[in-house]
């Protein structure tokens, strides 16, 4: 396995960790209700997808 032959200082690992930042998640509209939801998914508030009735909501 690979071993680094030196320690890694702190400022170099903060630099490096500065950049593992959390993503706000991406919404669409949905085109039946008009709510924000996932794409790709069912929208949690009429139970659409693909203009079809997917969940009893």
């Amino acid at each position: 396995m690979a071993v680094p032959k030196r320690k890694m200082s702190r400022s170099n690992t903060r630099k490096r960790r500065s950049q593992w930042k959390a993503s706000r998640p991406v919404l669409v509209t949905c085109p039946r209700c008009r709510d924000p939801k996932l794409p790709h998914t069912a929208c949690p508030t009429c139970g659409t997808y693909n203009n079809r009735q997917v969940l009893d909501v």
